[in-house]
């Protein structure tokens, strides 16, 4: 009976955290660069039960030999193993303003199964490089381009990027360029196995062990380019989203309704069935 309670308690958790996940999605619906987390559902390990029993055989020594029966696996309740974050291309919306920049995959190569994505580079708070898609940029008091967070965008060296306004054009490339003057270029990381990447606040990724990820200039078969006035939106489906919201929910009622049950069972039995006359 008390196994029962455990095993629904696991379920109702596994779905509380999955609408949580969801709920998280659909706030980040409108920002950009934002990847959609997705979650990982798994058993706790089965256990195979066994009989214990006895065959007695008929000697003048009443022989009993032992034997273990086979009943069957019992599942012991299911909990959400990981959320991780969908890296599929975003659509890319206009803006038309200079301090949007957009990177638009082209070209990606696919690394058993796991296709590579690229990322802007901006300077964390601990000073290690950290990975966005969000190019909503702005020009900070000293004339650096940062996130609207505060993040220093970097270039392909590592270092901050200064332009004083937004009077400036991003080529193609990731070249920034005042009137016919390249100044800099973006620094754009690769990642060949973007699963491998910690998600952190405020849109960033960390690369694993912080060993920071090749420069996408650099790889031979990667295939990008930067869009100037354009934004890469959340690639969240809110259909989607809102469905599997419903879902979970419903789920986690049913979970609910099972427990109740367990609940007024063992209410009779304590009440009822134990009482003593």
């Amino acid at each position: 009976m008390f196994r029962g309670f455990y095993t629904v308690a696991s379920g109702m958790l596994s779905q509380q955290r999955k609408t949580e996940m969801l709920t998280n999605n659909m706030a980040n619906a409108n920002t950009p660069g934002y990847k959609a987390d997705q979650s990982s559902m798994r058993a706790f390990p089965k256990m195979l039960l066994d009989r214990m029993d006895a065959t007695s055989i008929p000697t003048e020594k009443s022989l009993s030999l032992p034997f273990n029966q086979k009943v069957g696996a019992l599942h012991t309740g299911v909990y959400m193993q990981e959320a991780i974050p969908s890296f599929l291309q975003g659509d890319l919306q206009e803006t038309g303003r200079n301090l949007d920049i957009a990177l638009l995959d082209v070209s990606m190569p696919v690394n058993e199964g796991t296709v590579g994505s690229v990322f802007l580079t901006v300077e964390g708070a601990d000073g290690e490089p950290r990975y966005t898609r969000n190019g909503n940029l702005t020009v900070n008091g000293n004339g650096f381009l940062t996130t609207n967070s505060g993040f220093y965008l970097l270039d392909e060296n590592g270092e901050r990027i200064q332009v004083d306004s937004d009077q400036f054009n991003v080529g193609d490339k990731g070249q920034i360029m005042v009137g016919d003057n390249i100044i800099a270029t973006l620094g754009v990381g690769y990642s060949e196995d973007p699963n491998r990447l910690v998600k952190q606040g405020d849109g960033l990724f960390a690369a694993e062990d912080n060993v920071p990820l090749q420069s996408a200039f650099e790889v031979n078969d990667v295939s990008f380019s930067t869009k100037q006035g354009f934004l890469e939106r959340s690639n969240v489906d809110t259909s989607r989203t809102m469905t599997d919201m419903l879902s979970a929910y419903r789920a986690f009622e049913a979970n609910q309704k099972v427990l109740q049950a367990y609940d007024r069972s063992m209410e009779k039995a304590a009440n009822e069935i134990g009482r003593v006359n």
